[in-house]
């Protein structure tokens, strides 16, 4: 098996739903828009070698039915001739299209692939959802499979008595570290800016406007929260519960693309590498505690490795939820000090198939600057999974 590396990975800035700047932006748009912006960003690869474009989305309906990634591929600078394909393992589909570019390659049957995901939360507005037809055999045997992700938070807060206190003081966190970040300059090369037509309604008249707008930033960050705040909100899912809207992943638009190829073929462009791809599984657990998912992934991840957990320098497991980060963190004994260090999803937004490969252009980014090798990016995944993706710096 072939060496595959990441050359590059950009994404949009993230939107907030319904209300955002891209609430009129389609999600094909916003992934072509990043195939453009990775050809630019590495002239010196002619787009005829894209071989094969894959595209993560949790959500296939309305804008988003049918071949997504082809769909962006022909609205993209790059040449009929590349291929696309369009696929769904809900919150890992950004990381589950990088595997699968990856393995591409690694096979020898690519060279060079460009894979990532998108979701247009917002879209929901704008198409009439129709009826789900849910599995009936499913719906008597095992029902928690249909269960709404916020109730699977509460699940695993009870079961594995997360506080609601501890949940308060990890979503602080995620804003604080996340606000640090952009300060540093950190996120600002991960985005690509775009311009977008925003719908804007007045919230006392009700009258709509349209406002041209550029995305060059994410718009879901609360620098100024406090605990005391956090503490004030309502319960999200569930009377009593625990999740609140300020420990949870906030709903977000966007999309984030990633350059996949033989370490070759990379060699002979002269492009410098920004990771290698080492590896990728998934494992499966209960629906209704979902959020464990990483638990179960993580060690077969470095198994098949042959690496143990101190060999690993940086984690970003998806921030979905306080309660399964907070859970996953200490069931397998992660420094909080290499975890997330940049916040996550609660802080910045998850559109839920572009977060894997947006974490993956992160935690590479972050191993350069600290000069480390190993990181992981996993997360839980509605259903009942886990998936897990192994990096090295290059």
């Amino acid at each position: 098996m072939r060496d595959v590396v990441i050359v590059d990975s950009v994404r949009t800035g993230l939107a907030k739903a319904f209300r955002g700047s891209f609430n009129l932006t389609r999600a094909d748009d916003m992934v072509a828009h990043c195939i453009d912006a990775l050809l630019d960003r590495n002239s010196v690869l002619d787009p005829a070698e894209v071989e094969d474009v894959v595209v993560g989305s949790a959500s296939h309906v309305g804008e988003q039915d049918g071949n997504l990634a082809r769909l962006a591929v022909v609205l993209s600078a790059l040449p009929i001739t590349a291929g696309g394909m369009t696929i769904n393992r809900f919150c890992s589909s950004g990381l589950q299209s990088i595997a699968l570019a990856a393995n591409q390659i690694a096979s020898g049957q690519s060279e060079v692939v460009m894979a990532g995901g998108t979701d247009s939360t917002s879209m929901r507005t704008r198409i009439d959802p129709g009826k789900a037809e849910q599995n009936p055999i499913l719906l008597e045997e095992k029902p928690d499979i249909f269960m709404a992700m916020g109730n699977t938070a509460e699940v695993v807060a009870r079961r594995y008595q997360v506080s609601r206190e501890a949940q308060d003081e990890y979503g602080l966190q995620s804003q604080k570290r996340y606000a640090a970040a952009v300060e540093k300059g950190f996120i600002a090369e991960e985005i690509v800016p775009m311009a977008a037509t925003m719908l804007k309604v007045d919230k006392q008249t009700g009258e709509e406007s349209r406002e041209e707008v550029v995305v060059d930033r994410d718009e879901c960050n609360r620098p100024e929260t406090t605990i005391e705040g956090l503490a004030s909100l309502p319960p999200a899912f569930e009377e009593d519960g625990t999740v609140t809207a300020g420990n949870a992943s906030q709903l977000a638009d966007g999309a984030s693309m990633t350059l996949l190829m033989s370490a070759d073929r990379a060699s002979t462009l002269g492009l410098e590498p920004i990771g290698i791809f080492r590896g990728f599984t998934v494992a499966g657990c209960e629906p209704d505690e979902m959020g464990i998912g990483p638990v179960l992934a993580i060690p077969r991840l470095l198994s098949n490795a042959g690496l143990n957990q101190d060999d690993i320098d940086l984690w970003e497991l998806n921030e979905a939820f306080a309660s399964q980060c907070l859970y996953c963190r200490d069931e397998l004994g992660i420094n909080n000090e290499i975890y997330n260090v940049h916040g996550g999803s609660i802080s910045i937004g998850h559109p839920f198939g572009m977060t894997g490969s947006r974490m993956t252009g992160l935690i590479l980014r972050e191993l350069k600057r600290r000069k480390k090798r190993y990181g992981v990016v996993t997360m839980c995944i509605g259903g009942g999974q886990g998936a897990a993706g192994l990096f090295e710096s290059a």
